[in-house]
């Protein structure tokens, strides 16, 4: 237990429930490293205890956490700080690679692999006629197995012919078929959660959430991938190193 939350004092200026104030002081203690990614919470009672609460109190402190992504439950052992990423900005790596190189085991959840009509937006960003056809993959990507966004991706048949055969990782897939991409162009902003990406994700319907939108390219400049990504604002920090002008 962090001595900060160990030291939490109700705010008699506060008129918001005790389970409230409880939650808004372990998510500060979560954002500002006093505790790690995989490290394990107080179990209620030892939280109850140390706070001089209720376990309804505690639990309902904790589920705060697991709501907002930062927390994750596992059944027969505890409460864990959710796994995170942190994202360079310059490098063109898959969401599996990202994972791998910090420790996580990466995964999906398919919800949909399907041969299609693009749309008029689809067929603006990757150059295509009106009669060509597209793989549409629609899964969830895991980390851990925690969900850590709902993603939308869109691929020329001439790149992608079968989309069943794609595992956990597109490009490790393309990779091994020579049809991997050399670049992208990445959009990145803040979005509220419709009532549908709120259930796909699992977070509050209105709650804030990272929107991701990447067009990448082969060597010869050919736009091969359009991907959307709705992600966990929680579990996503994006790095970018600048420099000044000379």
């Amino acid at each position: 237990m962090s001595q900060s939350s160990a030291a939490f004092k109700p705010d008699d200026k506060d008129n918001s429930p005790l389970y409230m104030q409880i939650a808004r002081k372990l998510t500060d203690d979560v954002h500002n490293g006093r505790y790690q990614v995989d490290q394990a919470l107080p179990s209620e009672r030892t939280l109850s205890e140390l706070l001089n609460v209720s376990r309804v109190t505690a639990r309902k402190a904790i589920d705060q956490l697991v709501d907002q992504g930062l927390v994750v439950r596992r059944r027969g052992s505890g409460n864990y700080i959710a796994p995170r990423i942190e994202q360079p900005l310059s490098n063109l790596t898959s969401f599996s690679e990202q994972l791998q190189q910090r420790g996580h085991q990466p995964g999906s959840r398919w919800l949909k692999r399907s041969i299609v009509a693009p749309s008029p937006d689809e067929q603006l960003s990757l150059g295509l006629s009106p009669y060509s056809k597209v793989a549409r993959l629609e899964r969830l990507r895991l980390a851990d197995d925690v969900v850590m966004a709902y993603e939308v991706s869109v691929l020329p048949q001439t790149i992608l012919a079968d989309p069943e055969a794609v595992g956990d990782s597109l490009y490790r897939y393309l990779d091994s078929i020579g049809k991997a991409p050399v670049r992208a162009l990445q959009h990145i902003r803040a979005m509220n959660a419709s009532a549908e990406l709120a259930r796909q994700l699992g977070v509050p319907e209105g709650q804030a959430v990272l929107y991701i939108t990447r067009i990448a390219y082969l060597e010869s400049g050919e736009a091969m991938e359009l991907t959307h990504s709705y992600c966990h604002s929680d579990h996503y920090d994006f790095v970018a190193e600048m420099r000044r002008p000379i």
